[in-house]
C-alpha cells in the first residue's frame, strides 16, 4: 500500500501545502503519547498523514468507515486515529490554531471580541441510537442538533451535538460557558430570537451583551438580518461535506468532531489559496 506522496490524491486530500499547516501539531501529539508511554497502536507502515488524509475524505463523502478505498490505511487504523484524536481534542485544537491563523493574515487580531450562536437540527441515519436522538417540534426534524458559535467571520469557535429535542438556549448555556472560559476577550454577541431571555441573562453573568437580532416589524417575505446571515452562511459551508449534512455518527463527540474536521478543510484551504470541488457539484 502506498503512501499519501505515493498514489494519486483524492479531491478530498491534503496536497503539501495543506499537511505542513497541521502536521507539527500531530507530531508534537505522537511524541508526547510516546514520552509518556502510551501506545497509540501506530503500525509501522502508516505515517500519520495516511489515517489524517482519509479522515476528510469520509467527511466529504459520507460514506461508511468501513468502505475506505483501499489504496487508503485499513478502515481500523484510520478509525483508531480519529477517535484518539476526537478524544484528545486534537480536531478542536487544530481549528484554534487554523483559525487565528486566517484571522491574522486577513489583518484581524488573533482573538475575536464578538461571535454569533446558532443551531441547526438535522436527520440521522439508523446507525445513531435512539437514545441519542430526539425530536425538533419547531423544525419538524427527527435527529440531532448542531449549535454552533462562530466569530464575527464565520469562523467556528466552539459546537455542541445534542438529541433535536434539547431547546436551544440549554445547549447555549453550555456553549457560552466554554465560550467563556476559552475566550476571556469575548465581550459581545448575537443570537435569534429562539434563544431565551434567561440566556441573555447567563451571558451577563459571564460580562458579555447577547443581543437578540429580531425582524424588523411588518416585514414580510425573507430579510437578510444583521449578524445571523454570518452563521447562516457557516451552517451552509458545513453542508458541503455529507456528513455534516446528515449525521451518521453513533457518538455525539464524534459528530461534533465532524463538525471541525470540516471547518479545518475550509481554512487551510483558504491558507494555501486552493480548493477542492464539492459533493453538491459532483
Amino acid at each position: 500500500m502506498g503512501s499519501t506522496s505515493e498514489r494519486r490524491r483524492y479531491p478530498s486530500g491534503l496536497s503539501d501545502a495543506r499537511w505542513a499547516l497541521v502536521e507539527p501539531m500531530l507530531t508534537n501529539w505522537r511524541d508526547d503519547k510516546a514520552r509518556h508511554g502510551l501506545n497509540i497502536g501506530t503500525p509501522p507502515q502508516h505515517n500519520l498523514r495516511d489515517p489524517l488524509d482519509a479522515t476528510p475524505y469520509v467527511a466529504r463523502t459520507g460514506i461508511p468507515w468501513r468502505y475506505l478505498p483501499h489504496d487508503y490505511p485499513h478502515w481500523n487504523t484510520v478509525y483508531h486515529y480519529f477517535g484518539k484524536w476526537e478524544r484528545d481534542g486534537i480536531f478542536e485544537q487544530l481549528n484554534a490554531r487554523l483559525r487565528r491563523r486566517v484571522r491574522e493574515d486577513e489583518g484581524r487580531t488573533p482573538e475575536p471580541t464578538g461571535f454569533v450562536i446558532d443551531a441547526q437540527s438535522v436527520k440521522t441515519s439508523t446507525n445513531v441510537p435512539v437514545r441519542e436522538q430526539g425530536a425538533d417540534v419547531g423544525e419538524k426534524i427527527v435527529g440531532r442538533k448542531r449549535s454552533i458559535i462562530i466569530d464575527t467571520t464565520g469562523l467556528m469557535l466552539t459546537a455542541l451535538v445534542t438529541a433535536a429535542s434539547i431547546q436551544d438556549s440549554i445547549a447555549g448555556e453550555r456553549l457560552l460557558n466554554h465560550l467563556a472560559a476559552d475566550h476571556p476577550g469575548i465581550r459581545k454577541g448575537w443570537a435569534d430570537r429562539g434563544y431565551r431571555e434567561y440566556l441573555v441573562d447567563h451571558a451577563a453573568r459571564l460580562g458579555i451583551d447577547l443581543e437578540v437580532v429580531r425582524r424588523t416589524s411588518g416585514t414580510k417575505g425573507f430579510t437578510v438580518l444583521p449578524r445571523r446571515w454570518v452563521v447562516e452562511r457557516t451552517l451552509c459551508w458545513l453542508m458541503h461535506h455529507r456528513c455534516p449534512a446528515r449525521d451518521y455518527e453513533a457518538l455525539p463527540a464524534r459528530s461534533t468532531a465532524m463538525i471541525y474536521i470540516a471547518m479545518i478543510a475550509l481554512m487551510i484551504r483558504r491558507i494555501t489559496h486552493e480548493s477542492t470541488p464539492t459533493w453538491r457539484g459532483a
